[in-house]
């Protein structure tokens, strides 16, 4: 998917625009740029923003992109970027009192694997808290 995908969540807007600014999008920006960017542009793409944070290069970029390909990241909830927001300096959220905004499921349509994959989690973990109860997983 073209770079223009991501253009349509404001929240990324705002990443692209920062990154293309030289400005440093902290380390929680950085993540979440990659574990969203990473499902709609190539990896090198992905890489070359990155490598455009004023506090970032591209051996560090390259590190973490494959990061987040190898253990298959999906990207971030808006209660999460929210989260993080609060431990960094730099804003992820351009509008964090709109409770519609950042929220990447909202704003973008993700690829079927991202979908697949926050099901496949989900049963998982439904199974494993049966399993502590002692009780059956039902399906």
């Amino acid at each position: 998917m073209p770079l223009e995908d991501l253009r349509q969540s404001p929240m990324m807007v705002h990443l692209l625009d920062a990154l293309d600014e030289g400005k440093d999008i902290g380390h929680h920006g950085r993540f979440t740029f990659a574990t969203i960017a990473a499902r709609f542009i190539d990896r090198d793409q992905v890489v070359e923003w990155l490598a455009k944070d004023g506090d970032f290069d591209e051996h560090k970029a390259k590190a973490l992109v494959q990061q987040v390909v190898d253990r298959g990241y999906n990207p971030p909830s808006r209660r999460r970027i929210m989260e993080w927001q609060a431990d960094q300096e730099f804003p992820i959220c351009p509008t964090p009192d709109d409770p519609d905004a950042c929220n990447p499921y909202r704003e973008l349509t993700m690829p079927d694997s991202v979908i697949e994959d926050i099901e496949e989690y989900r049963e998982q973990k439904f199974e494993a808290t049966e399993a502590e109860e002692g009780e059956p997983a039902v399906r």
